[in-house]
This record gives C-alpha cells, sequence and structure tokens, in this order.
C-alpha cells in the first residue's frame, strides 16, 4: 500500500487527537468529508491504523510518579532455562506495571511503570519485580518530565 502525503496528514491529526470527527479533519486537511473517511477505512483495512488510544491523566488516577526500569535476565536458573517472552509476561502481571518491551542490548527488558508515591515504586521494584525468577538486575528511571 503506498502512503500519500495526504495520508500522512491524516495520520498525523489523529495521532495528535483520535477523536477528531471526519468533518473536522476535513476542514484541517483541506479533503472532502467521503474522502477523508475511505482514506482511514483504507488505512484500517490496511493495519497502518491498527486501534485507537487513549491519554491518561496517571496523577488524576492516583498514579503519579512514573518510571522506566530496565532489567537484566539470568537465563539460567538452577538448571532451570528462562525465557525472555515468558519472563515479560510475568513482569506484565505486576499491579502498576503498564507497558513491558523485549530489547536486544544490554539491557534485556524495559518495563514502564506507575506508582502511588516513591515508596509504592520502591516495593514493585524490590519486593515484587527483583522477586520473579529470572530477573537478576534492574535499573529504574523516574520520569521527571514527559513533553
Amino acid at each position: 500500500m503506498e502512503i500519500d502525503r495526504k495520508d500522512r496528514q491524516i495520520i498525523e491529526e489523529l495521532i495528535n487527537n483520535s477523536r477528531q470527527t471526519v468533518g473536522q479533519l476535513s476542514k484541517k486537511i483541506g479533503l472532502p468529508p467521503t474522502t477523508i473517511h475511505n482514506r482511514i477505512k483504507r488505512l484500517e483495512k490496511n493495519e497502518v491504523i491498527t486501534n485507537y488510544s487513549v491519554n491518561l491523566n496517571y496523577k488524576k488516577l492516583g498514579r503519579p510518579i512514573m518510571a522506566f526500569v530496565g532489567i537484566i535476565v539470568n537465563y539460567n536458573i538452577e538448571g532451570k532455562k528462562i525465557k525472555q517472552a515468558e519472563l515479560a509476561k510475568e513482569i506484565k502481571k505486576i499491579e502498576g506495571v503498564t507497558e513491558v518491551t523485549i530489547l536486544a542490548g544490554g539491557t534485556d527488558i524495559i518495563a514502564k511503570v506507575l506508582a502511588k508515591d516513591i515508596q509504592d515504586l520502591n516495593e514493585l521494584v524490590t519486593e515484587r519485580l527483583r522477586e520473579i525468577d529470572g530477573v537478576d538486575k534492574t535499573q529504574t528511571m523516574i520520569v521527571l518530565k514527559q513533553v
């Protein structure tokens, strides 16, 4: 599927606000509403657009502390072979963990976590995450500001 400049404009507008109506997009991009609608449907059909999401205010949800935790995996524990994907699924089950990504390089897995406060973050990392078989080392990076 070929993506042209107008498709990219539609995608960019939807990234900024996925709740915009076809009419609003039409006015911003300068194409008829039917054309916008058809292009969006084509982008969805071809899986360029796979879903629509919501950006949340985590402070208002009681989890104002965001951090990324880099995890180094110990792949062999007591003769048991640890699989990275299975470990990532276990990490994802921890309350407060919102995203888990498997990486290549010095860090094997990175987890995005949301905590109520620093104590909650400490408990999440030291008492829940580090207790999972296969988690060898962690490095926690607290987010100061998102732009």
